[in-house]
C-alpha cells in the first residue's frame, strides 16, 4: 500500500522523515526498489551511487514531486523543504538578489523576512559583492552556493540536493560542505546525492545504491567495518583474479571474498570508496574460477 505521512500525521513524534520500502517504476522500468532511507535533524545523510542508480529519483521522491508505487514516505510540509536540484533552477538573466528574492516569494517568505535574512546569507556564502551581478555572469561555484542560499533562505527543516558539488572546484567544494554543516548544526535534516565518496565520509549516515537497490547503509564506519572478505594492494593485475579486481590510481585493489588474498598481495584497510566497490561486486554472482583451478579446499588459495 501506497503511504504518505506529513507532520501532523505522525501526532507530534520525533521520529525522522525519510523513506520506508519505497518502490518506484516508469516505464516498464524498476527505478527504486523497497528503498528505505532515514533523514534526521541536525544530521547529514549522503546518498552514493553511480549514473542511473536511482539518486535524482530517490531525492524527487523525498521532496514530493515523484510519486512512488509501494511504500511510506515522510517529510514536513512543502514550504519547510529546500530543494537544489542538479540544475540548480536559476535564472540567469536576473541578479544574485533578484534570484533570492524570487525563490523566497515561491517559499512564502515576507519580503521583511528576507530583508532580514539576505545580508547574512550573502555575507556567509562569500556572495556580499555580488549581489548586482547577473547569475550568469558567475563562476559555477558561486551558482551552486547561491542555489544553497536560496534553498535554505527560509529555514527548512528538510534540505535536500542532488550533487551540489558535481563540476565545482575543490575549493568550493570545500565551501559547500562547510556551509551544509552550518545547516545541519541549525537544525536540518539534510540529505545529500554524490559521487565522490570522500565527501559521503563527512556525512552521518550513508546509503549505498545501485540500479535502484540499497548495497548496504550506515555510519561510514559501520560500512567499511562491515565489508566482507579481504582487500589487497598490487603494483599490477594478478593473473587469473576472477574478476573481483580494480584499477584504483596507480596501483589495483583486489577483494578476496573469502578472505583469502593471493600469495604476496599486502592487506589494506578498505575506505568508503573501496566499500561501494565491493557492494557492487557482492551483489552480483562470483566469477567463474579460471580454467585449471583446483575446487575450494584443495590447498590453493586464491
Amino acid at each position: 500500500m501506497t503511504g504518505l505521512r506529513d507532520e501532523a500525521g505522525r501526532a507530534g513524534s520525533q521520529a525522522p522523515w525519510g523513506l520506508r520500502g519505497v518502490t518506484v517504476q516508469r516505464a516498464g522500468m524498476l527505478w527504486l526498489d523497497a528503498i528505505d532511507i532515514d533523514a534526521v535533524p541536525g544530521e547529514l545523510t549522503a546518498v552514493v551511487g553511480g549514473d542511473g542508480a536511482g539518486k535524482t529519483t530517490l531525492l524527487r521522491v523525498l521532496v514530493g514531486v515523484q510519486a512512488v508505487d509501494r511504500g511510506t514516505v515522510m517529510r514536513p510540509s512543502s514550504r519547510e523543504i529546500g530543494f537544489v536540484a542538479a540544475r540548480t533552477g536559476l535564472y540567469a538573466d536576473l541578479t544574485v538578489e533578484e534570484n533570492l528574492e524570487f525563490s523566497a516569494a515561491a517559499y512564502g517568505m515576507s519580503r521583511s523576512d528576507l530583508d532580514g535574512r539576505m545580508a547574512q546569507l550573502l555575507e556567509r556564502m562569500g556572495l556580499a559583492g555580488a549581489r548586482d551581478r547577473l547569475v550568469g555572469q558567475l563562476s559555477g561555484g558561486m551558482r551552486q552556493k547561491l542555489a544553497l542560499a536560496a534553498a535554505i533562505a527560509h529555514r527548512p527543516r528538510l534540505l535536500v540536493l542532488d550533487e551540489p558539488t558535481t563540476g565545482v572546484d575543490p575549493v568550493s567544494r570545500a565551501e559547500l560542505w562547510h556551509l551544509l554543516a552550518g545547516a545541519a548544526a541549525e537544525g536540518a535534516a539534510i540529505v545529500v546525492a554524490t559521487t565522490y565518496l570522500d565527501e559521503a565520509e563527512r556525512a552521518s549516515s550513508v546509503l549505498l545504491i545501485h540500479e535502484g537497490r540499497a548495497l548496504g547503509s550506515g555510519t561510514p564506519g559501520s560500512l567499511i567495518a562491515a565489508m566482507p572478505g579481504a582487500l589487497g594492494v598490487a603494483t599490477s593485475r594478478p593473473p587469473g583474479d576472477g574478476g573481483d579486481t580494480w584499477r584504483r590510481g596507480r596501483t589495483w585493489r583486489i577483494w578476496a571474498r573469502d578472505g583469502q588474498l593471493p600469495a604476496g598481495v599486502d592487506q589494506v584497510r578498505p575506505d568508503l570508496e573501496d566499500v561501494a566497490v565491493v557492494a557492487q561486486l557482492a551483489s552480483r554472482a562470483p566469477a567463474p574460477e579460471p580454467a585449471g583451478a583446483q575446487p575450494a579446499g584443495a590447498g590453493t588459495t586464491r
